[in-house]
């Protein structure tokens, strides 16, 4: 019941209408956007009070964007990764993927898995990227894994089945849309929603510390009474 936001989710929205504002076409955006995980990240490495970082970054949703823009993700994605390895290793960040990887091609979850064994050992950090990801979809996979094993299926074996193990604390949604948008629905159940206007682009460092000292000020009941 601590109100340090241990567990940190955050929808990025508003790569494209961004993109566009500038009068440039979506892909653009995209690029500025890994610019801005790229500072978010950072930040919250540096600050104990955050122990994981979970970004919604590709939802089982996303495939039907325009195929150029698929493609162009696909590239973003495996130049990201190989170029922020060197970060996430001076950095102490452990980086664990969420979602049905099968989806990508092979050479980008070679890459995926790649980082994820090359950080396994840092011990700060945990940043998620979720990544073919639907919450849905991660609940019937967890489901399916444990009748697979024969495991009792219960409200704790389900939760320790899933992708992403741990509850959220905050979850903020950038671009002005106020839903969740099948992420994190399990991890969710007693999550502070934030929501801004801001186009994740446009995220700053500051705007993320004015949201953590408003929910430092909420008081979390758990469906308990003061």
């Amino acid at each position: 019941m601590s109100n340090l936001p241990s567990h940190v989710a955050i929808i990025m929205d508003g790569n494209g209408r961004w993109a566009q504002k500038q009068g440039k076409n979506r892909t653009f955006g995209h690029e500025k956007g890994a610019e801005t995980v790229r500072s978010i990240t950072a930040y919250c490495s540096q600050h104990s009070e955050v122990k994981q970082l979970t970004l919604y970054a590709f939802s089982t949703e996303n495939w039907k964007r325009p195929k150029l823009e698929i493609e162009f993700l696909m590239k973003l994605l495996e130049r990201y990764f190989k170029k922020e390895l060197s970060t996430y290793l001076e950095q102490n960040i452990r980086f664990h993927p969420i979602g049905d990887l099968s989806g990508f091609s092979s050479s980008l979850q070679k890459t995926i898995i790649s980082v994820c064994e090359a950080t396994a050992h840092c011990t700060g950090l945990i940043q998620s990227l979720a990544l073919n990801y639907g919450g849905r979809d991660e609940i019937v996979r967890s489901v399916q894994k444990l009748q697979h094993s024969n495991s009792t299926i219960s409200e704790a074996s389900i939760s320790e089945a899933l992708d992403c193990v741990n509850d959220v604390d905050l979850l903020i949604r950038t671009g002005g849309d106020h839903r969740i948008s099948n992420f994190l629905l399990w991890q969710s159940a007693y999550a502070e929603l934030f929501f801004t206007d801001t186009l994740w682009p446009e995220f700053t460092i500051d705007e993320l510390e004015k949201i953590i000292a408003k929910f430092k000020k909420v008081e979390r009941r758990f469906g308990g009474v003061n």
